[in-house]
């Protein structure tokens, strides 16, 4: 009993220092804690010995293991997920609960709120259409929109007026081009060929993304009146849902990985831009703009700047650190040809996340420049 109690104690102290076996890292939004450096005043004070039980806390030798173990034994004999905000459904499907919340409407911001906003979208369209330039706004699905029948029965409560379905009819009353993926998918939900949204992800399925990035590149040669190189594949691989198809299922962080259906993966390809034109794009999009911008939509245009929650500025920021809040607004609108925000049910309450504001401003500043 003794030995193994030492034998307990031990190894863990072992793999802290010399690491002979690999235990994979943690997954989500997690934020290793760093070894706080020693100072005298840190330690009269009790800050040094407070960092410095939390990083130990956080780096013991199989700790990630024993935390698998945790969320595993939790899922298992409890039915519940150790990851924040995430909900296990009917039939194991995973949610996350912020999408419930806009489905049934428990976030509604108001009418005026909306109304004073989709008005500024208005004007700035019609500002960018005098510059030649489109705007277009994509409503990206909701999984609790698409699977409602899998929210599980605690959660589930009276439908009230959503952010979705005002903003939506705003866009419609003021003419505003606009793509609706969520109606979309719930419309195809049983005759797509294959899954449009996994079972263990909270974003839209790759097959999915495929499906919305062509949709706009076709509404863009729409509104702009012009031909432009197109994605396309002859090949699709099936296979188990893999990267952003099973976020969720990876956030979770459990011992073994949950069995789920076959996804569909295209191999795709890109039209030759021989004779055809490439305009310049600004995408403020929230995650779903991801799996878009990773299978590379990119290579349809001209330039691709993606404002990932109109903060981090990509792909410039994976060489050096720069935010949207050090660029020039003019300038941006001016170098893009066509400005598309992107926001999912969950997003929608904080739509643009203040790019539209400023953008607004800056195209009332430069119009009153042009009348006077």
């Amino acid at each position: 009993m003794l030995l193994t109690l030492s034998v307990l104690l031990v190894c863990p102290a072992i793999q802290y220092f010399l690491a002979p076996f690999y235990i994979a890292p943690l997954k989500g939004a997690i934020v290793p804690s760093q070894k706080s450096a020693f100072t005298w005043s840190g330690w009269y004070s009790g800050d040094f010995q407070n960092k410095e039980e939390k990083y130990l806390n956080d780096s013991f030798g199989f700790r990630n293991l024993f935390v698998r173990i945790n969320n595993q034994l939790l899922f298992n004999l409890f039915h519940k997920a150790k990851a924040n905000g995430v909900v296990i459904g009917k039939n194991g499907y995973l949610f996350e609960e912020h999408y419930i919340n806009a489905y049934y409407g428990s976030d509604f911001i108001g009418n005026d709120s909306i109304r004073h906003r989709m008005e500024r979208l208005k004007y700035i369209q019609n500002s960018l259409s005098k510059l030649n330039k489109t705007l277009l706004i994509v409503f990206a699905p909701g999984k609790a929109s698409f699977y409602p029948e899998y929210i599980p029965e605690k959660l589930k409560t009276k439908k009230h007026t959503t952010n979705y379905e005002q903003h939506l009819k705003l866009a419609k009353e003021f003419g505003i081009n606009y793509i609706d993926f969520n109606r979309y998918f719930i419309d195809h939900k049983y005759t797509s060929p294959y899954p449009l949204y996994p079972k263990q992800g909270i974003h839209w399925s790759f097959y999915g993304s495929c499906i919305a990035a062509d949709s706009i590149v076709k509404c863009i040669e729409r509104i702009r009146k012009i031909k432009m190189p197109h994605l396309f594949w002859d090949k699709v691989y099936m296979e188990d849902a893999k990267e952003s198809d099973y976020d969720i299922g990876d956030g979770m962080n459990l011992l073994f990985r949950q069995p789920g259906e076959k996804l569909a993966y295209p191999h795709l390809e890109f039209e030759s831009a021989s004779g055809k034109t490439k305009p310049s794009l600004l995408v403020i999009s929230d995650s779903f703009y991801w799996e878009m911008y990773s299978a590379g939509i990119t290579r349809l245009f001209s330039t691709n700047h993606f404002w990932y929650y109109n903060r981090d500025v990509y792909p410039d920021c994976t060489k050096w650190p720069l935010t949207t809040s050090k660029l020039d607004m003019k300038k941006e609108i001016m170098q893009h040809d066509v400005i598309m925000i992107i926001s999912t049910e969950t997003t929608l309450k904080s739509m643009g996340w203040g790019f539209i504001e400023k953008a607004y401003q800056t195209l009332r500043e430069m119009n009153k420049c042009q009348n006077n």
